[in-house]
């Protein structure tokens, strides 16, 4: 049986006064994500209505795919420097299409 592709979503909520870092951070795992074996989607959204408010919507070929992913060397590195500058750790659901 073929492995099930695997749908993502990762919030980030930065502080108030941190808004363009954290974008900037963010927007730094695009290009090298994009990249990466597996990925079939990696999309970086701001909300319009709270600018704090970023999320990544992905999708991915399989579980193994997506997890390789959270342990490449970006995303690793990402996480100290998003430490002081986001309120609160990220919110990452994982998800199958349901048909």
């Amino acid at each position: 049986m073929p492995a099930s592709p695997v749908r993502v979503v990762a919030r980030h909520k930065a502080k108030s006064e941190k808004i363009a870092e954290v974008r900037e951070l963010l927007r730094s795992l695009v290009e090298p994500t994009r990249k990466e074996f597996g990925c079939v989607t990696y999309e970086l959204l701001q909300n319009r209505e709270d600018p704090t408010d970023f999320t990544f919507v992905e999708e991915w070929e399989s579980d193994e795919a997506f997890e390789s992913h959270a342990a490449s060397d970006h995303i690793k590195a990402i996480g100290p420097k998003l430490q002081p500058v986001v309120a609160d750790g990220p919110d990452v659901r994982t998800y199958l299409v349901v048909n």
